[in-house]
């Protein structure tokens, strides 16, 4: 059976109480989407921006909700979004990008919801940090909130022109496993910036596992307010979401252990035979680093590294492997040889 997935769609901002029913209504004909999203207070990168509505587009998801049963969630950054959203019974709060990276209102969200049960999301901060992520998460559960869960939604990366956002899937990923217990949600919109890759992303998110979606929605994207490029109509979104290959769980557990037994086997001998020479190869670079220390040579020969480089790049891209794999294991690689070099030096 296929993965029930969470999926949380409606406009990047709230703009008219026309522009949310109609949002509300061709979502919820859909008969894909479980919730309904909108921004009310948005956080912009420079004065002037809209930056929201405000609390006056509350009244107009309330009423949205009466119309199509679909609950609605909202981004809140201080106690009073909490107390607004509250009395206008949003359903779930979530905690933005740019809130999550910052203590004081996280914890300040926190001290407005203790003692309230409601679902809170926790996204991502804009910079790859994961402690801050985590520690958003327990200054929420140390507030008595049990309902978290976490939204993926890419990272700042300087240089980066692929994504509005790097997905670094590697740190959800790392997420997933030190809170096992929490839902991890993906947010293609924020992490493509336009609409033609989000499918991409979004299967991504599914074959990771995520436990579901949210993707910003407009009755007429190219005019929206805010972030036009990224957003879909609900047309858009349903056949998106039917040309997605939803991955399902094995219904026979013991028949999915023994298929992947043996190949899981000699993963494990393969890791183990590299980690030994990966041992060895250190043992090489101890003895380098000690000639060295002897003849009072400088560690870093960057010539000798762009050799290394150069000839690995060739050698895997006869493998298969990507060049972004290839540069990220030698840095790696290089910096620990450095750094066993500089203990024999100062030995």
């Amino acid at each position: 059976m296929h993965k029930k997935a969470l999926l949380i769609s409606g406009p990047c901002s709230a703009e008219t109480e026309e522009q949310m029913l109609q949002s509300a209504t061709e979502l919820a004909a859909t008969g894909r989407v479980d919730m309904l999203r909108a921004g009310i207070w948005k956080p912009r990168t420079k004065p002037g921006m809209f930056e929201g509505i405000g609390t006056k587009g509350l009244p107009w998801l309330r009423k949205a909700k009466e119309v199509t049963g679909l609950p609605v969630a909202v981004e809140v950054a201080t106690a009073k979004h909490v107390e607004d959203c509250l009395a206008f019974e949003v359903d779930v709060l979530w905690v933005g990008a740019r809130t999550t990276g910052n203590p004081f209102s996280v914890q300040e969200i926190a001290n407005a919801l203790r003692g309230v049960d409601i679902p809170v999301l926790v996204k991502n901060p804009i910079h790859p940090e994961l402690e801050l992520w985590i520690g958003a998460v327990e200054r929420l559960a140390k507030a008595g909130l049990t309902d978290l869960g976490l939204i993926h939604r890419g990272f700042a990366s300087y240089g980066n022109t692929d994504f509005r956002n790097a997905p670094m899937w590697h740190l959800p990923i790392e997420m997933k496993r030190r809170l096992p217990d929490l839902p991890i949600i993906c947010d293609p919109s924020h992490i493509c910036g336009r609409r033609d890759t989000l499918a991409a992303v979004a299967q991504q998110a599914i074959d990771l596992d995520f436990d579901g979606l949210m993707l910003e929605s407009h009755p007429d994207p190219d005019n929206a307010w805010s972030d036009a490029k990224q957003q879909v109509t609900a047309a858009a979104l349903k056949t998106m979401l039917e040309g997605l290959t939803w991955r399902h769980e094995p219904t026979n557990q013991r028949e999915f252990q023994t298929a992947l037994a043996g190949l899981r086997e000699q993963i494990n001998q393969l890791d183990t035979e590299i980690m030994q020479l990966i041992g060895r190869r250190m043992g090489v670079a101890q003895q380098i680093g000690q000639y060295k220390k002897d003849n009072d040579i400088t560690i870093l020969q960057t010539n000798r590294y762009s050799e290394i480089l150069d000839r690995s790049l060739r050698q895997g891209e006869k493998l298969g492997l990507s060049p972004e794999f290839v540069h990220t294991y030698l840095e790696a690689v290089h910096l620990e040889s450095i750094n066993r070099q500089n203990k024999v030096m100062n030995s």
